[in-house]
């Protein structure tokens, strides 16, 4: 499965200097925060595959005007295609705006997915928008990531971490890509392109018939 990721920075290519059939390759996009409602409405229409997204800490405009046509996964462990996605969004509280958390409250959250996680037999991709400390992040409290983050990479062994929130002119030791043990760790801003194999015969699991039902994907 050939999947877009998205985040932070809306990219003229797939916007104002947009061509027809650009988007046609993708199975999938994940957007990992902090862009227009419009702009991820534009992705979903013109590449006619499903478009999943959590929020970063700049989206509370989301909540008067959602992106249109995108599935909000947010707090949820869905499948698609066989694939198994977590969502995670927000950044580390430093003004106590929506869409931010303490370590703490990240773990909560994380926690209330495990009987989730467990009937999935864990998750193949976790989308966030911070993220995990040490692995790309700064040391200013709003760009630092989370330990729970970490935490959850090591117990379940994701193939892709997937985050935005770090642009990649912050510093000029920034990677797009890294590895942490048998995680893939790709900074989404912009966009980049993940491929991931995908076993078909996970959708009929309960949790994927629930997420289909839930999110109308196939």
């Amino acid at each position: 499965m050939k999947i877009l990721v998205v985040s932070d920075e809306e990219e003229s290519c797939f916007w104002d200097y947009y061509r027809p059939g650009r988007l046609a390759e993708y199975d999938l996009i994940l957007a990992a925060g902090d862009l227009k409602a419009e702009y991820l409405s534009f992705l979903v229409t013109m590449a006619r595959c499903p478009l999943m997204y959590i929020h970063g800490n700049h989206d509370g405009r989301y909540e008067k005007k959602p992106p249109e046509g995108c599935n909000c996964i947010e707090d949820k462990l869905i499948i698609y295609r066989g694939v198994r996605i977590l969502g995670l969004g927000g950044c580390r509280k430093y003004k106590g705006d929506t869409h931010q958390y303490t370590d703490a409250q990240m773990r909560r959250r994380i926690r209330k997915l495990w009987p989730a996680l467990k009937l999935a037999g864990g998750v193949d991709i976790v989308l966030t928008h911070a993220p995990a400390r040490y692995c790309g992040d700064a040391e200013d409290l709003c760009h630092r990531g989370f330990e729970s983050f970490v935490d959850l990479m090591d117990q379940y062994r994701p193939q892709y971490f997937v985050h935005g929130h770090i642009h990649l002119n912050y510093g000029k030791d920034l990677s797009r890509v890294r590895q942490r043990g048998s995680t893939t760790i790709v900074n989404a801003c912009g966009h980049y392109v993940i491929e991931i194999e995908n076993d078909e015969r996970l959708p009929q699991s309960r949790l994927a018939r629930y997420a289909r039902k839930k999110l109308r994907l196939r």
